[in-house]
């Protein structure tokens, strides 16, 4: 087995004190060895190196190690180093570890952290890989790992010394014009390679979106019941939140345009609604375009799932029907090819690109090159289309196993609504079976579901109902997960009994 890296440790020498140096360095490696900066089993530089780095004779440096050693802290093993002692001569390590009560040690943090943290943290998830019913995940066992690598190796031998540098804040361009392309096509809307930014990810374009839009105070939108991120976004940016409801046509713009008279931003998911599912009608969409325009204010387009449909006509983007330059469109990767991939996308207007080019020259630069250029090759080779038709298909697939589950061990009492698009769907719950016991319920069985409840955060939930993520697992797997889920589900109605008993 190989020997773990060498350790060195931060050491000053001050050159006023009036102890000898081999002193100062022994004092300072045991204190390291007693607070748990260095743990036993490290091992530690060599002397030569020690007296390089402090830049003291090898005989001094020599010298501290060889007492911390007859001392018991350090031990020395032949043909592979120095290393700290598993038994110390000493109480075990002092790591300094903050009260557990009492006063507390640091300055209260700010407001908007503290309304942050206390959003609903809904994706509650088992250990391991993907669980029955998860939520946000595409089919990952479909995705071309083998070509992946090959692809990522290429890249590697190929990088140059400038491709390693800072790059620019907007993205790679191969990826900028791969993306460029594929939205025309798929999404109906146009727009230039120089208009995309890309983004570590969706909830990072959400971000930038907000801190472009918004100063503190000001007053913007979002769908109720709507996406947790969105709002954790608004929240960060010093937002005042106003939330309009959705109903079977999406956001109810008339809402928005009645009293929204002084917003500067409206956040919406049109395509899908998350998490109800349903889409902006065509009318609804017009119509808050128009209002946007009017009152001079921005629209956020998550387009966060709309890759996947399932025999409903393609809906164009809100930003292809955009003709005043208001909406700034979010796009994702992690419901294309895997979520670790951390990779979005903006479609911001012309007037926008210098402005949110110099946020980010101050702030994340950009994401990683190398993971851009290899999807941009990924793109670029055709894999990315053939891929996307590959898990339209699957996910199909995996719905209607669900549903047919659905009926065979949960039939009365779990109502799955219609899917036309996306990688979840909504389900009804009997009334005997509150959602919220439900979910823990099956969460002790691993089954991962959602409340629809918990999706609600300025008025209260009168639906009993589940969100339900189906494409992560196969189709023979859905069967067996519904039995689970039709176990916590009875276990729920047996939990709601006693409640209801408990409180006559």
């Amino acid at each position: 087995m190989a020997s773990p890296p060498p350790r060195s440790v931060f050491i000053r020498l001050d050159a006023r004190a009036g102890d000898p140096l081999q002193t100062r360095i022994y004092e300072s490696i045991r204190l390291a060895i007693l607070e748990g900066v260095l743990a036993p089993g490290s091992r530690l530089t060599s002397s030569r190196a020690l007296a390089v780095e402090l830049g003291v004779s090898r005989t001094t440096a020599l010298l501290a190690l060889e007492q911390l050693t007859a001392e018991g802290y350090l031990t020395a093993r032949r043909g592979s180093g120095t290393y700290v002692s598993e038994d110390l001569p000493d109480d075990l390590p002092r790591r300094r570890v903050p009260p557990a009560g009492g006063e507390p040690r640091h300055p209260p943090i700010s407001r908007r952290a503290a309304a942050q943290a206390i959003i609903p943290r809904l994706a509650r998830r088992c250990p391991g890989p993907p669980r029955v019913f998860r939520l946000g995940v595409p089919a990952l066992d479909l995705f071309p790992m083998r070509q992946w690598s090959q692809m990522v190796s290429r890249r590697l031998r190929s990088l140059t010394l400038s491709q390693i540098d800072y790059g620019h804040p907007a993205g790679v361009p191969a990826l900028r014009e791969a993306i460029a392309a594929h939205v025309q096509s798929a999404r109906g809307t146009r727009c230039t390679p120089d208009q995309i930014v890309i983004v570590a990810g969706s909830q990072r374009g959400v971000e930038l979106t907000c801190d472009i839009a918004l100063d503190h105070g000001d007053e913007a939108w979002m769908e109720e019941p709507g996406y947790a991120g969105m709002r954790s976004a608004l929240i960060r940016s010093g937002a005042r939140i106003l939330t309009a409801p959705v109903d079977g046509e999406g956001l109810v713009v008339d809402t928005v345009t009645r009293h929204g008279g002084n917003a500067r931003l409206v956040c919406v998911t049109p395509s899908h609604q998350f998490p109800t599912g349903v889409p902006l009608s065509l009318p609804r969409r017009l119509a808050l375009l128009r209002w946007a325009s009017a009152a001079r204010a921005w629209i956020l387009e998550d387009d966060y799932d709309s890759e996947y449909r399932y025999g409903a006509r393609p809906v164009p983007c809100l930003h292809g029907l955009d003709v005043d330059g208001r909406v700034i469109y979010v796009g994702s990767f992690s419901k294309t090819l895997f979520p670790a991939i951390r990779l979005g996308f903006l479609i911001v207007p012309a007037d926008l690109q210098e402005t949110i080019l110099g946020i980010r020259h101050t702030s994340d630069q950009h994401p990683p090159v190398l993971e851009q250029a290899v999807l941009a090759d990924f793109m670029a080779g055709g894999h990315y289309e053939r891929h996307l038709r590959r898990m339209r298909s699957a996910s199909r697939e995996r719905l209607e196993a669900m549903a047919d589950a659905a009926r065979r061990f949960c039939g009365g009492v779990l109502r799955v609504r219609p899917v036309h698009s996306g990688l979840h769907a909504v389900a009804d719950l009997d009334e005997s079976a509150p959602a919220d016991i439900v979910s823990r319920e099956a969460w002790n069985r691993g089954v991962e579901v959602m409340p629809l409840s918990g999706y609600f955060q300025s008025s209260p939930c009168t639906v009993n109902g589940l969100v339900l993520g189906f494409a992560p697992i196969r189709p023979e797997a859905m069967a067996p997960g519904m039995e689970r889920l039709a176990a916590a589900i009875e276990a729920g109605r047996a939990a709601g009994r006693r409640e209801t008993r408990r409180r006559a």
